[in-house]
């Protein structure tokens, strides 16, 4: 008996774990089928419901991802970019007349030599017709232009204007045709931190690639104004950029992530010795150079002739005395031309004149330095900042030339 009792309950704990090995196998399959993708019956008990996951993107093919606003930024402008190679005369000191004992030996020999060398810079057409914005030290003193298009083919360019004071020039492409153009965005528009590519022709590495090498980075400050330059050229509101810019860069376009051209890579600081890019870079914005674009495209200069017509004193303690003005700031108008834009503006005799478009004036020093330092020209808009018998008054002055019986 005791031995039929036993066999029982081995047979019992056989038949149940038996029974839970088989439930536990159906399970996996069923687990492993669900992984793998196949579908159950829909009256299955085991039938796993998808989860919807609402406002998840689509996945994307990595071939995909990798076209970014820069790559398309790049693509867009690429076909207007131009490496510009000119042979330029250049003023050099001959090694052996620097030396004083040659000097003794040759007399009247001359120090100073004219010679020929190669330049090279970059471009961009901005007009189907084959019109290209360059800067001005690119081209300046060139004996001949010859610009290479992205798909390798090379042109002769003639120099249509040229303006020293802001570093920018326009030439254009002298086989007709339909060129390429990039689209010019608004400069007032930038952004502080926004992506921006540089465009151009660095050590002359466009003839090697057929197309312009491109770099990328920031706009790290925007406004910057270095004034005048012992070049005698004025830069003022220059964007900054991280994006390297080298020696050939020049007169590339700076691009935004829009593909629109915003600014004219001009200059870069190299620290030291170094003649490379240390990643202060500036740009020159595409709305200022426009202006002069396209009065260079309608006249070939730009007009700087212009005059106010004042003629002026320092306002010294014992001229404020003597004239009774009540204030020793400022200078102090003592004389203005008939038919002079200060005469049309309304500027009188005995005005003190205490600054210009908010800038403080104190002395003479003070109105050349404002005006050398500004990149102006006929038709620009000034504001004198003026003290007329103890009211401050700003009347705008519009620069141009004296006109009238009384003009010289």
């Amino acid at each position: 008996m005791k031995k039929i009792t036993t066999f029982t309950f081995a047979l019992a704990l056989f038949l149940g774990m038996l029974t839970l090995t088989l439930k536990e196998i159906r399970n996996w399959q069923l687990t492993e089928n669900t992984s793998l993708g196949q579908t159950l019956p829909p009256d299955s008990p085991h039938q796993i419901q998808p989860i919807l996951q609402d406002g998840l993107p689509e996945k994307q093919s990595l071939e995909s991802t990798r076209h970014t606003a820069i790559t398309r930024g790049i693509a867009d402008v690429s076909p207007a970019v131009v490496g510009i190679s000119v042979t330029q005369f250049r003023i050099s000191q001959s090694p052996i007349m620097s030396d004083p004992f040659w000097r003794f030996m040759m007399p009247g020999t001359p120090r100073w030599f004219q010679e020929k060398v190669p330049s090279i810079g970059s471009g961009f057409i901005y007009d189907p017709q084959g019109y290209i914005i360059t800067n001005a030290h690119v081209v300046e003193k060139a004996v001949d232009i010859t610009v290479t298009l992205a798909d390798g083919t090379q042109h002769v360019a003639e120099l249509i204007g040229i303006d020293e004071k802001t570093d920018l020039a326009l030439i254009k492409i002298s086989d007709p045709g339909i060129y390429h153009a990039a689209i010019l965005g608004n400069s007032d528009e930038i952004l502080m931190g926004e992506w921006v590519i540089a465009l151009g022709n660095p050590f002359g590495l466009f003839s090697e690639s057929r197309m312009p090498i491109a770099t990328a980075g920031i706009v790290s400050s925007l406004h910057m104004d270095f004034g005048f330059q012992q070049s005698g050229r004025v830069y003022q509101d220059m964007i900054q950029t991280d994006a390297s810019i080298n020696s050939g860069n020049s007169g590339g376009p700076l691009v935004n992530s829009d593909g629109q051209v915003i600014g004219i890579n001009t200059f870069i600081f190299s620290g030291g010795n170094n003649s490379g890019s240390i990643g202060i870079g500036f740009a020159l914005p595409i709305n200022r150079a426009m202006a002069i674009i396209d009065e260079l495209r309608d006249t070939g200069f730009v007009d700087r002739n212009y005059s106010t017509g004042i003629s002026y004193l320092i306002n010294s303690k014992r001229t404020a005395q003597l004239l009774n003005l009540g204030s020793t700031v400022g200078v102090l108008v003592n004389g203005v031309k008939d038919g002079s834009p200060a005469a049309r503006a309304g500027i009188e005799v005995g005005d003190l004149i205490v600054g210009i478009d908010g800038k403080g004036i104190q002395t003479d020093d003070d109105i050349f330095s404002y005006f050398i330092g500004q990149n102006l020209k006929s038709g620009d808009q000034l504001t004198f900042n003026i003290l007329r018998q103890g009211s401050q008054k700003n009347i705008p002055i519009i620069l141009g030339e004296t006109t009238g019986s009384e003009a010289n």
